[in-house]
Order: structure tokens, then C-alpha cells, then sequence
């Protein structure tokens, strides 16, 4: 399963790096977290970062740990996580544009064993659930980084 999206955002690019890159005050960003802990590395994300993140996901509260595997200040980072036999990575993609910055994210789901193989089928159902708190959390980030610009 794969969720790609583009959104353009009315500030710097290290502005809005830096907005997405903040796990201090994510909880308070983010409306759809409910709780995170940052477990290795610095709160401001840089390669290495690992952390727990508790949110309500289509009624449910679910944790997941995530951790940093590629970053380069101002241009990109990639988050992993790995649950129930799936692996899961977000790329952001940060780039000047039009007086601000345009974001592209790409989310995706591997499902690593049979089982995840077949519950792959029934995340089908839940792709639009997840693509909606994705935007949400993106949308949520914007309007924190063009009133702070």
C-alpha cells in the first residue's frame, strides 16, 4: 500500500524542516497523538531518532515505535517502524518553492510475513482512514508553520 501527497506551505524551508522535525511539541501540534516519548537521540529529529508514538487510529489506540533512517537538514528524512509483520516508512521531501516550500510525502506498508500478507487485504479497507489522518497531521503542520513565519 502506498499513500503519496503534495502540499505547498507558505514559509521557509528550514521553517517548515523544522515544524516537522520537532517531536517536543508534536502532541500539541498534532491533534491525532496522544501521547509520545522520545526514546533515542535528540527531540529534534536527526538520524538515530527513535521514538514511541500513541495515537487513536479508527477508534483504537494504537503504539508504535518509529526511528529516523535517512535525514539531511533543510532537504528530506525517512521514519521507519516495523508492527505485526509489516514495515512501514514515510519519506518527507522539503523543496523551495514559489516563495515557500512544497512537501511531498510518501507513505508505505510491506507486509513482511504470511500473515501480514493477508491482512494486507483487509488495510485495503483502512487506506482512505489512513490517508485522512496523514493529511490531517500534514494540514495541521502547515498552519503551525505559516503562522509562525
Amino acid at each position: 500500500m502506498k499513500i503519496t501527497e503534495s502540499v505547498h506551505i507558505d514559509a521557509p524551508v528550514e521553517r517548515v524542516f523544522e515544524v516537522f522535525c520537532d517531536l517536543d511539541n508534536a502532541p500539541a501540534h498534532l491533534s491525532g497523538i496522544n501521547s509520545l516519548e522520545v526514546l533515542e537521540g535528540p527531540a529534534q529529529l536527526k538520524l538515530g531518532t527513535k521514538w514511541r508514538e500513541t495515537r487513536t487510529f479508527a477508534g483504537r489506540e494504537a503504539t508504535e515505535v518509529m526511528w529516523v533512517t535517512d535525514y539531511e537538514q533543510d532537504v528530506s528524512y525517512t521514519v521507519d517502524a516495523q508492527s505485526h509483520g509489516t514495515h512501514y516508512q514515510s519519506v518527507y521531501l522539503f523543496m523551495p518553492s514559489h516563495g515557500g516550500t512544497r512537501l511531498e510525502y510518501r507513505f508505505t506498508m510491506t507486509p513482511l510475513t504470511f500473515g501480514a500478507r493477508l491482512m494486507s487485504v483487509v488495510g485495503l479497507l483502512f487506506l482512505g482512514v489512513t490517508k485522512k489522518a496523514l493529511t490531517q497531521d500534514h494540514h495541521e503542520l502547515k498552519t503551525v508553520c505559516e503562522a509562525q513565519a
